[in-house]
């Protein structure tokens, strides 16, 4: 699969999904751009889109994009929060089918 995280999520988390193509949206040159032009330009080059930020399923309509989003809450973003959730992470982003999210959190 081909993931893109946001800027939000730190790009350590990488590391640890490296199973998958794994790009930042900084290494795509796509920082602040907004999420719906964001979603757009990232449902024609990956399958799977990574955020932290909470809101996006009800900002956005996701069901237009290609793309499937995996929201990922953890206590803070901080890698140390997020990646106890990395087999989840995994598991979602495995699963994962355009035009739906997913969230991925402690329980």
């Amino acid at each position: 699969m081909k993931v893109l995280l946001d800027e939000c999520v730190d790009w350590r988390l990488s590391r640890a999904i490296s199973d998958h193509e794994v790009k930042t949206a900084r290494q795509m040159g796509w920082l602040a751009i907004k999420n719906g032009e964001l979603l757009a330009l990232a449902s024609q080059a990956f399958d799977v889109f990574v955020t932290v930020d909470r809101n996006l399923s009800y900002q956005q309509n996701l069901a237009t994009h290609s793309i499937a989003v995996v929201v990922l809450e953890g206590r803070t973003n901080r890698l140390a929060d997020l990646m106890p959730l990395v087999p989840a992470l995994l598991s979602a982003v495995a699963a994962a089918k355009p035009g739906t999210v997913q969230v991925v959190g402690e329980p």
